[in-house]
């Protein structure tokens, strides 16, 4: 079975369109990498790292600090797939952080999206 692509495609090609989807609904930067921290980990600090690397989306979340074991509440629909159901596991990861952009350009509370 061959890998999706967006494995291989770093996620600092995407980490724009996040930005500029919770930018435009009157969110901030800050608060995209406070939910991606919060997924993964990371510091800020290495999440800047990462993104100056160019470290492709299974990388990324293959070497994670500490995956927030309460992103397992994580529940939804993002691209017409129920995230809860995806079985490959790192395409559920993509697709949790999809979902909490989504709930924060829909101006969801932080607790609420961090599972608070």
């Amino acid at each position: 079975m061959t890998k999706h692509r967006i494995y291989s495609i770093s996620v600092a090609s995407v980490y724009p369109h996040y930005i500029a989807k919770a930018e435009k609904k009157g969110r901030t930067k800050a608060e995209v990498d406070e939910i991606i921290c919060w997924l993964t980990g990371h510091s800020p600090e290495s999440l800047d790292d990462e993104l100056s690397q160019k470290t492709s989306f299974e990388d990324f979340f293959a070497q994670a600090p500490a995956m927030n074991p309460s992103r397992s509440l994580i529940t939804g629909v993002v691209c017409g797939v129920r995230v809860e159901e995806i079985e490959e596991p790192t395409m559920r990861e993509i697709r949790y952080l999809d979902k909490l952009v989504d709930e924060l350009a829909k101006g969801k509370t932080m607790e609420k999206i961090l599972r608070a």
